[in-house]
């Protein structure tokens, strides 16, 4: 593979069967190194080194959102892929999170862009408590919302300050967006403020 390719793919390594100790340390090694995302449930840890293209579409998905929620007068928080942890059961980091209106134990949404498997990834998330999560792949925005036996696949967010958003609007813009992010913030910003 060229080194233009390896940057922009992703790198990941999964490690099965390990302990939640085994986890806190490599999490303690990688203290410090950037651009490495770490995760772990049930055992797995896994870790995470995104590609250019990785960042690209978290980067402009979260630039969308936080357009849609400035337009409608909606406070957020940004947590970006802050650490997220319940004590020796799960760890995530996801790529773009964010608290809506006010702050809480959990981010309210978690975004994943996936190029690679989704290794326990709603699992985690379920042990943590995120009301909604948001995976990007292929073009395509797959939504999952936390009701009491689990997550739940959605068509719009369930979110009621996201409720309005228009997925498919959103979708046809992040890929506009690889080639003019100019047009692609005019339609979107054109078309969420009718």
């Amino acid at each position: 593979m060229t080194q233009q390719l390896l940057e922009k793919a992703d790198q990941v390594t999964v490690y099965p069967d390990r302990t939640w100790e085994q986890f806190k340390h490599i999490q303690k090694g990688l203290e410090g190194v950037a651009n490495v995302r770490l995760s772990y449930y049930n055992g797995t840890i896994e870790i995470l080194m995104p590609g250019e293209n990785h960042e690209f579409f978290k980067t402009i998905i979260g630039f969308l959102i936080e357009l849609f929620l400035m337009q409608r007068g909606v406070e957020f928080i940004p947590a970006g892929s802050m650490t997220q942890e319940k004590e020796g059961t799960a760890s995530a980091q996801a790529d773009e999170s964010y608290w809506v209106s006010q702050k809480k134990p959990v981010p309210d949404l978690a975004i994943e862009v996936v190029f690679t498997n989704r290794v326990n990834k709603l699992e985690r998330y379920q042990a943590l408590g995120v009301a909604e999560v948001w995976f990007w792949e292929d073009g395509v925005f797959t939504l999952y919302h936390l009701r009491s036996g689990g997550y739940e696949r959605i068509q719009r967010s369930e979110l009621p300050e996201l409720r309005d958003l228009d997925i498919d609007l959103l979708s046809r813009c992040v890929l506009m967006a690889e080639t003019s992010r100019v047009e692609a913030y005019n339609e979107f910003r054109r078309e969420i403020s009718q």
